[in-house]
């Protein structure tokens, strides 16, 4: 009474824990938040003679009272309903917090001017005007209220912005945007400036058509940021927040104006169709957009700003954080930067992890909670930490610096280069094209390795195989030089007009003489300034190249394009059609393991970018036969533990299984009947009932001697499993006993040795081959190597070659003879296997039946469940049949074999036994 009483306390007390921690778990955690959706009226402008209906949706803080506000923008293409998850964590966490559809967008009325300060810049500061006036919001002064702003991409951008015109905002959390929005659609690797750099024309063409006309504002799709905040920028599906449904505007067909530049403002639109035509960046176009940028305010955001930058983006790469941080440090102003797994690209987003890194950057900086968690470093990255063991799922580690030392890193290694000098060619027209990212999907091209350089495009320099691993962290440099081969004779036949065109060409003066057939009149288009081709045409003098740095595994892999980013540069050739430059490749964390390879490439197309439609073939090599790599030697991963719960659990679990166990060993030793020493297996009165009082196993006995092959017979569901399992100690009877040579079986018994057993499938580590799988499976027993005969257990798995490959290669029946091998490991004296014959073909059932018989016949006792009445026929010395969880009868197969024919039937009394139990399971 004592034992069983205290193993009850121990139930009843992990019971408790258990419960409780799981009500810990699923309780509420914040009240329950509405939406007060309102349209708020702003004036804008150069001149402020603008008036627009901003859509917007007010969360008050969780709780009630005042709380400091924060202002929630979308991404370029969305709108409020965006960030509304967000924005509902948020005021749980007790902000008050106000989302919006920028001008142009959702609901809202207006142009897009690409957060113009003349514009969305203004919008904002009359949204934090509303926000003062609101009660529930915390103020600092009179009509200044405290008040942070955070968004991805657009609404990234947006935040910074607003910082540098708003002195009343007071930190900013901007994610995945940019520093210069001329350097990010016209970026140049050697830079020399978005004068001189390569248009990025799908993400531009894309982003343009996102901003195009709709006949219904609410219907807007969305496009960008794939961020932690709603791994895409939706568009307004209409909803208000609070379950009302916005009537919807007429729809009209859109005027050619508005088919041409869409919900642009003009200046806007006429911007990027010389651009797309051209495919350069004039002058006026770069001060366009550098007005929205936060390069046009140097030292004018001097708030406490938290980075958050996805490293899979071809959009906005990390140099564009970079480039923050270093002009917000400059001011004295907090800063911290992380890179996450995301971006425009993909990835995983990270949504959780980075609410968590926004809520205590405003915690700290707008609450002023000194209890906040302080961050560990001021530099974090998401790296690559394998997949969880249990779950399969990616796991994601945080890296950690004191200090943000840039792209440069800490230290900078020279890694050498070999290659000769080679010969690449521009395709005609550019195409085809070599392949990075795709705009928008390039997650899952670096996913998927979809990287292509196209042959006789490109040129390629390797390193050596590495002696130690290599963690770049940054961007690495290169310095490589180009020489333009002359080039012939062409013909250009103009689609327009038809006419055929003979060109020279100079490939170093760029000069052009063009004769035209039907007139024989000839230009000098150096003379006029004018192109024979549209505005993605080689200029005079330039060659146009796409660096990448791969990961190259070994010659059989396909090399690996870390997050599938690539660094466009053009490149000035002097006039013997020379020209040298140091290219500044793509910002990566990536690790090049042991073995591999550093590759730096160089092609004359991408598919992403405008690249010379006008074929032509330069050399290409290395300036310096070396790649300058940068290293952060500051970076850690910190050895934090999981929440208490996730070991204190376990730990407890641990010491009541092994209190459980000592209490078992105690009784089985106190229980050991002497005289059933030499009896393998007695059973007695042993029942199991399912929850529903439905008994899986009902007052079963049996005794099976030495030297038996018993057949454990009945039809699905008969009981057979369950009972082997209990005769396992896996699972408790609720009555009755089993002995195994004498002793009672518990949990933990150590007579349990003496069994072997496969019951309910082979389990085995799918990425070891069959011979490691069964070799640490015998290390786990703790018992010596000596002791597995493992060349007699491999001589009845009859794998042959297959024991050394992976088992996740093996077919179910060879899956079942490493089980059965697994299980005769030790040779013990009582084998249990479960269905074995599952999975095998029949000439492999025959080699199985004559292994049981044999390994009987030396004296050990084999068990075998099967519900084929022809296997235990031609297997079995003796049966025990069941029906329901009950016995129907047992005994010698010979007898029972013998029983109905003697009687004048067709039949044997064990198969109509059997026929009878199938009928009754039908």
């Amino acid at each position: 009474m004592r034992r069983a009483g205290g193993r009850a306390t121990w139930v009843a007390v992990v019971a408790v824990l258990v419960v409780g921690v799981a009500a810990w778990l699923v309780w509420p955690s914040t009240p329950a938040v509405r939406a007060q959706n309102q349209m708020i009226t702003v004036v804008d402008g150069p001149r402020d003679d603008q008036r627009v209906t901003l859509d917007t949706s007010f969360f008050p803080p969780a709780g009630g009272g005042k709380a400091p506000a924060v202002l929630l923008a979308h991404g370029f293409g969305g709108s409020k309903q965006s960030v509304r998850a967000e924005a509902v964590r948020l005021a749980g966490e007790g902000y008050a917090v106000l989302t919006w559809s920028a001008r142009g967008f959702g609901r809202s009325t207006g142009q897009i001017a690409l957060n113009s300060p003349d514009y969305e810049v203004k919008d904002v500061r009359q949204l934090v005007d509303w926000v003062a006036r609101r009660p529930e919001v915390l103020l600092d002064a009179a009509g200044d209220p405290r008040v942070g702003v955070a968004g991805g991409s657009y609404g990234g951008a947006i935040a910074l912005m607003s910082a540098a015109h708003d002195s009343r905002i007071d930190a900013i959390v901007p994610q995945i945007t940019w520093y210069d929005l001329a350097d990010a659609l016209f970026p140049d690797a050697t830079g020399r400036g978005p004068e001189n750099g390569v248009f990025k024309r799908m993400w531009a063409g894309l982003f343009f058509s996102r901003g195009g006309p709709t006949p219904d504002a609410s219907a807007l799709a969305g496009l960008g940021a794939r961020s932690a905040r709603d791994t895409g920028d939706a568009g307004d599906a209409g909803d208000t927040g609070d379950g009302e449904s916005p009537a919807r505007p007429a729809v009209n067909p859109p005027t050619p104006q508005e088919v041409r530049c869409g919900r642009f403002l003009p200046e806007i639109c006429d911007m990027y169709q010389q651009v797309a035509e051209e495919g350069r960046a004039s002058a006026a176009a770069v001060e366009t957009l550098r007005r929205s940028s936060p390069i046009s305010v140097p030292g004018k955001i001097r708030v406490p700003t938290l980075l958050l930058q996805g490293q899979r983006d071809s959009l906005f790469p990390l140099g564009h954080a970079d480039a923050n941080a270093r002009a917000i440090a400059a001011t004295g102003a907090p800063v911290e930067v992380a890179w996450f797994d995301g971006g425009h690209d993909g990835g995983n987003g990270e949504v959780d992890w980075l609410h968590e890194k926004t809520l205590g950057w405003f915690d700290r900086h707008l609450k002023k909670d000194s209890g906040a968690a302080q961050p560990a470093g001021v530099f974090t990255v998401t790296r690559d930490g394998g997949r969880d063991p249990g779950t399969r799922r990616p796991v994601q580690l945080h890296a950690i610096a004191p200090a943000y030392a840039g792209l440069s890193g800490t230290d900078r290694t020279s890694v050498p280069l070999s290659g000769p000098d080679q010969p690449v060619a521009n395709p005609p027209g550019g195409s085809p094209s070599s392949i990075s990212a795709v705009p928008g999907f390039g997650g899952l091209g670096a996913n998927l390795n979809l990287s292509v350089d196209m042959a006789g495009q490109s040129a390629a320099f390797d390193s050596a195989p590495l002696t130690a691993p290599l963690q770049v962290t940054g961007s690495s440099t290169v310095k490589v030089r180009v020489t333009a081969e002359a080039a012939g004779t062409g013909t250009t036949e103009k689609e327009s007009t038809g006419d055929i065109e003979t060109t020279e060409k100079d490939a170093g003066s760029g000069e052009n003489t063009t004769d035209n057939a039907d007139t024989g009149n000839t230009t000098d288009t150096a003379d006029t300034g004018n192109t024979e081709t549209d505005g993605a045409s080689r200029a005079a003098g330039e060659v146009t190249l796409f660096a990448k740095l791969y990961d190259v595994a070994g010659d059989t892999q396909a090399p690996i394009l870390p997050e599938g980013l690539v660094a466009p540069a053009r490149i000035a050739l002097s006039a013997d059609g020379t020209g040298e430059a140091t290219v500044t490749l793509p910002a990566v964390d990536h690790r090049f393991d042991v073995g591999h390879r550093l590759r730096v490439a160089f092609t004359t197309t991408d598919l992403g970018y405008s690249t010379p439609s006008a074929p032509a073939v330069y050399t290409v090599g290395l300036a310096s036969p070396a790649v300058t790599v940068p290293v952060y030697t500051t970076l850690r991963t910190p050895s934090t533990g999981p929440v208490w719960w996730t070991w204190a659990l376990p730990l407890l679990s641990i010491a009541v299984a092994i209190a459980v166990a000592l209490t078992g060993r105690r009784r089985a030793a106190d229980e050991h009947d002497p005289a059933l020493e030499s009896v393998p297996l007695r059973i007695s009165g042993l029942t199991k009932a399912y929850r529903n009082g439905e008994r899986a196993v009902d007052d079963l006995s049996f005794t099976v001697e030495h030297g038996q092959v018993l057949g454990l017979l009945g039809p699905n569901g008969a009981g057979k499993t369950t009972t082997l399992r209990m005769m396992m100690g896996l699972i408790h009877p609720d009555g009755g006993e089993i002995r195994i040579f004498g002793h009672r079986v518990v949990p933990g018994a150590p007579v349990l040795s003496r069994l072997g057993s496969f019951v309910e499938g082979p389990g085995f580590l799918p990425h070891l081959n069959g011979r490691d799988n069964l070799e640490l499976y015998w290390k786990a027993t703790g018992r010596p190597a000596g002791d597995a005969h493992f060349d007699e257990a491999l001589e009845i798995a009859g794998l042959g070659n297959a024991l050394e490959r992976a088992v996740r290669t093996y077919s179910q029946g060879m899956r079942q003879r490493l089980a059965i091998a697994q299980a005769m490991l030790g040779l013990p004296d009582l084998l249990v296997l479960d269905e074995p014959t599952n999975g095998l073909d029949p000439p492999q059932i025959r080699e199985m039946r004559e292994v049981l018989i044999r390994y009987a016949a030396r004296g050990r006792t084999v068990i075998v469940s099967s519900h084929l009445l022809a296997e235990v026929e031609q297997t079995c010395s003796h049966v025990v049949v069941m029906r329901r969880g009950r016995l129907v009868t047992a005994g010698p197969v010979s007898e029972l074999l013998e029983g109905g024919a003697a009687a004048g039937g067709s039949s044997t009394r064990l198969e109509d036994v059997f026929l009878d139990l199938i009928g009754d399971k039908a």
